[in-house]
């Protein structure tokens, strides 16, 4: 009769199992290709801004070394401006830099390929045309142009216009092309998410399974009783086949399960009286906040502390005496056993990272696990300590990205500069207005630049608690009207309208002049960095009861409600796509509410995706 009854339950459990199994496979192969699509998706956008970055770093390039080129061709300095044109190709990774005058022969007077010549030394060209020849000539440019091509290379044609002679043609060609495997974070990312959610269909589909195969084994089993089958083995289910058969189980067995309860009584009768001995150095070890397991010879978990129990993620008691190989990763159970074969005769650690329970988290943990060996007689056994070291990690990862960050910040100055102060070295003639403008430009950036290290030092000594304030009395409107001169260029540049309201009166408050300087610096500084042309930055200053209040309010991009308190952590960056491009070190807010906190104020934000956002900055007056 249980064979019997045996033979109809699987043949309702294969019944039952088709249909979770068409239903799993439908909810996989929607995943699967929706993966696949969003990962060529975000591949092939991936690549597209990566040439767009690309060609507006060789515009820019061009545009610098055509200002350049019109002086030295009015100078006839032919031989300066070959080897400024051959160094900045081997600068930027250039294929070739060429200045054509359009004459018949569209004559070719610099060229990056061909090799440098010394001052006088025209060989390797063809001769300039005369100055009185020039005059017949006309642009064949009126803007710059840029032509790619299907293999990635492309080429940048800027018009020159040399001063007292006549149009000419700046040709700048680059063929690096990007790497094949650019962009391989974001597929390797998609794979994982892929791989995740296979996994939970796949635990939906095995306990969607269980359910039916439970009901269809307690059905057949109630057939039987009703049949006349007496025998409680007979009449057993599989616990594996779910909770219902579980709960059958309890029915059938209350004699068994009594009788067995009174055997564990007595038996937990002598371990309470053997852990009423060891219970010191238990409460001990369950102080500690490191795991701790002792596993014997036979890979049998013989102790775990709480903390251990824990971060294992199960029940203390469910571990006494479990398999190592079901709660341990294989990397871990590999050094567990180095040390119990005495291969391994020093501490093994492993570092293993953990995904949440949660499916929707982004980020799991990171375990270390510590194994040494304890050796005592003729057995072996060994001592596995864990501890959780993600923050170890994130800080180590945060770090990294603010060097990354850091040196590219830095480099962008140092640049600029350096192109600056070469065209003025290398010109000694040249025009005042020129001249200005370059002394003019190397220090912006100069100023720039000492911002940038000014934050740097500033965050060290946050983090090493020796910021301090040098309080005295501060006059606010000398400070306004600094920070409107020096951003109303900016503004300007970018085409936005910057506007100032202050109060009729200015009050006089204590404070640390430069530290405040440095906050609201900063606050305007993101207003001007993230609205987009044609956009409006607004400053208003405000005192009512002791209290001044300084609002900057811009229509930029926004900042998302979940995003609003992440912004003011150190090394945080929004994750919206439009900034990618954007530099920044990740610690102009969190170093300005750190300052406004230590005056004993703070800084509040109110934002919208696509309409703007709005930075309030409270300090009291007094000390």
């Amino acid at each position: 009769m249980r064979t019997h009854a045996h033979k109809v339950l699987a043949r309702a459990l294969m019944s039952g199992e088709s249909l979770v199994a068409t239903a799993g496979l439908a909810a996989a192969a929607i995943i699967v290709v929706a993966l696949a699509a969003s990962t060529l998706w975000g591949r092939y956008t991936t690549r597209k801004l990566e040439e767009s970055a690309r060609v507006e770093e060789v515009r820019a390039v061009a545009s610098m070394l055509g200002q350049s080129a019109e002086v030295l061709l009015r100078n006839q300095s032919l031989s300066e401006l070959r080897s400024i044109t051959a160094g900045t190709a081997a600068s930027y990774g250039l294929k070739r830099v060429q200045i054509i005058v359009p004459d018949a022969a569209s004559t070719v007077v610099v060229d990056s390929s061909l090799p440098r010549t010394a001052p006088g030394d025209n060989a390797a060209y063809p001769p300039v045309p005369a100055p009185e020849a020039w005059s017949a000539l006309k642009q064949p440019l009126h803007e710059t142009q840029v032509t790619t091509e299907p293999t990635g290379a492309f080429e940048v044609r800027v018009p020159l216009m040399v001063p007292d002679l006549g149009p000419a043609i700046l040709s700048v060609r680059d063929e690096r092309g990007l790497p094949k495997w650019s962009g391989w974070e974001q597929q390797f990312g998609a794979a994982m998410i892929g791989v995740t959610s296979l996994a939970f269909v796949w635990l939906a589909y095995r306990s969607a399974r269980k359910r039916l195969g439970g009901l269809g084994a307690v059905r057949e089993a109630l057939t039987a009783l009703e049949a006349g089958e007496k025998s409680v083995e007979a009449l057993m289910l599989a616990p594996t086949l779910g909770p219902e058969a579980i709960a059958w189980n309890r029915l059938l067995s209350d004699y068994d399960q009594l009788r067995e309860r009174v055997a564990q009584d007595r038996a937990g009768e002598r371990i309470g009286a053997k852990k009423g001995r060891e219970s010191d150095l238990t409460s001990a070890c369950d102080a500690l906040w490191q795991g701790l397991l002792l596993v014997d010879a036979k890979m049998q978990i013989k102790y775990v502390n709480g903390a251990g129990a824990v971060f294992l993620r199960a029940r203390r008691e469910d571990l006494a005496n479990t398999d190592a190989a079901k709660v341990l990763e294989p990397s871990v159970l590999e050094a567990v056993k180095s040390v119990l074969s005495g291969s391994a005769r020093t501490r093994l650690s492993v570092e293993v990272e953990r995904r949440g329970e949660d499916p929707g988290a982004r980020n799991g943990s990171v375990l270390r696990f510590s194994v040494r060996p304890i050796r005592r007689d003729e057995t072996a056994s060994a001592l596995v300590f864990v501890e959780d070291i993600t923050q170890q990690k994130v800080a180590d990862e945060s770090r990294n990205a603010f060097v990354a960050s850091a040196t590219h910040e830095l480099r962008t100055p140092l640049t600029n500069m350096r192109l600056y102060i070469d065209m003025m070295l290398e010109d000694e003639n040249l025009e005042a207005p020129k001249r200005a403008q370059a002394l003019n430009v190397v220090s912006t950036e100069a100023r720039r630049l000492e911002r940038i290290v000014g934050d740097m030092l500033s965050v060290a000594e946050i983090e090493a608690g020796q910021l301090k304030l040098n309080r005295g009395d501060v006059r606010l409107e000398p400070i306004f009207k600094e920070l409107e001169a020096e951003f109303a260029e900016q503004a300007r540049q970018k085409e936005l309208r910057l506007k100032f309201e202050m109060p009729p009166k200015w009050p006089t408050m204590s404070g640390d002049r430069d530290k405040l300087v440095l906050a609201l610096h900063n606050l305007i500084g993101n207003a001007v960095k993230y609205t987009p042309a044609g956009g409006e930055i607004s400053v208003r200053v405000n005192e009512n009861k002791g209290q001044l209040s300084v609002d900057v309010s811009d229509t930029g991009i926004g900042i998302k409600d979940d995003e609003s308190e992440l912004i003011f952590e150190r090394f945080y960056r929004a994750k919206d796509r439009r900034i990618s491009n954007i530099t920044g070190t990740g610690l102009g807010l969190s170093l300005a509410r750190e300052v406004v906190r230590m005056h004993g104020g703070d800084i509040t934000v109110h934002s919208q995706i696509d309409k703007g956002s709005t930075f309030t900055m409270t300090l009291p007056l007094a000390a």
